[in-house]
């Protein structure tokens, strides 16, 4: 018998696991395919850190994920940006707009154990783990199939709207027929927990250079998150460095602003590149996070604008559950996730190509940008409102 769910959700990562628990008291039937078995986490949910801006974690509050938080989060309190070899700086404080942070820093693997345990509370939920996509198989106007691999052989499901969740490289999306734009920045980034003299005082520092972006985050384990982009020629090099001589790296781009970098964790090494889908929805079917647009992660807005996405999907099935696969319904998610997307996009595709950019001719710009957004209270609110996610059609739970 092929079992028929109102929403299946494919992939089982932050931002699939977020749409399963904000649909969570709809009279729908929703499933969550998930690659990972019972008791294992999937492989996203590491040792990197996220930035989670003040419009998510408002709305992960309300969802209830983040009293699961085992390990405390740091807030963000400051932001600290600069380029090296560029005048200028950006600071930013969160009391001056009345606010006690602008977000907080959580280990994606923490942050991963607070969504299981919600999920585990959802007694509506069907899971499918361990279960991987294989194939769509036909539309019937009013359903979706969808062939699933799991280890008692293939499964067949039908769904009113299936969802893609599954990550960049979307097999999902492929079978959809929805093109990708593909960039590729030529960068490697690192990220790793490093221990300093002083503990983070709530103050985020980016720092740009010729040859990437780098930051130091503030933990909520006294520790600083450090995330270090290297031109992928390099990676190599980098990656074989021993702890005194990667802390000796972080240290000469940081200069003291966090005082002595003394021990670091184990690193691990990511390739940038972005891949932006041209579509957002197909017949019965929608993107969502990575598969519908993978960023550049300077300004951490990457998982941001992938939550805002099912908070803004959830929102609209809230208003309109009847049928969760309507067309109209579909172009009108399309449309409110217009406006934050694009901009988002333009945001961080620009920064990074602009920071990372060392032809002289445009440090002197640089350093005029940098001054004119130290000065301009417009500039830095506009900087602020997009940093703490409160761009466009902005979801209800998320203010």
């Amino acid at each position: 018998m092929i079992r028929t769910h109102d929403v299946v959700i494919v992939g089982g990562g932050l931002v699939g696991a977020s749409l399963a628990i904000a649909l969570d008291g709809l009279p729908l039937d929703v499933a969550l395919v998930e690659a990972s078995p019972p008791g294992e986490l999937p492989a996203v949910f590491d040792q990197r850190n996220l930035s989670l801006a003040a419009a998510s974690v408002n709305a992960l509050d309300a969802l209830g994920v983040m009293r699961e938080l085992r390990a405390p989060a740091g807030p963000i309190r400051r932001i600290h940006v600069s380029r090296a070899g560029d005048f200028g700086r950006v600071q930013l404080d969160a009391s001056d707009y009345g606010r006690d942070s602008f977000g907080q820093v959580v280990v994606a693997r923490d942050f991963g154990e607070a969504l299981e345990a919600r999920l585990a509370q959802l007694p509506r939920l069907v899971r499918y783990r361990p279960t991987r996509f294989v194939a769509l198989d036909g539309d019937d106007g009013a359903t979706r199939g969808l062939r699933l691999a799991t280890a008692d052989g293939e499964l067949q499901l039908r769904a009113r709207l299936l969802v893609a969740a599954d990550g960049t490289r979307s097999a999902l999306r492929d079978a959809l027929g929805i093109a990708v734009r593909r960039h590729d920045y030529g960068q490697t980034l690192f990220v790793a927990r490093v221990r300093g003299e002083r503990a983070p005082d709530g103050t985020a520092y980016e720092r740009f250079t010729d040859s990437g972006p780098t930051a130091l985050l503030p933990r909520g384990d006294r520790a600083w998150g450090v995330v270090h982009g290297v031109p992928t020629a390099e990676a190599e090099a980098v990656a074989a460095l021993d702890e005194a001589g990667w802390l000796a790296r972080i240290q000469q781009v940081f200069g003291w602003r966090a005082g002595r970098l003394l021990a670091a964790g184990e690193r691990q090494a990511y390739p940038i590149a972005s891949a932006v889908a041209e579509g957002l929805v197909a017949p019965r079917a929608v993107l969502l996070g990575n598969a519908a647009q993978t960023l550049h992660p300077v300004g951490a807005q990457g998982f941001n604008l992938g939550l805002r996405d099912a908070l803004t999907l959830a929102e609209g099935l809230r208003a309109q559950a009847a049928d969760p696969g309507d067309d109209a319904l579909l172009r009108r998610y399309a449309h409110r996730r217009g406006e934050d997307r694009e901009r988002t996009l333009a945001f961080s595709d620009g920064l990074a190509r602009l920071t990372g950019n060392p032809l002289p001719l445009l440090r002197p710009l640089r350093s005029l940008g940098l001054l004119a957004a130290a000065r301009a209270g417009w500039l830095q609110a506009w900087l602020v409102g997009g940093a703490m996610g409160f761009r466009g059609d902005v979801p209800e739970l998320c203010r």
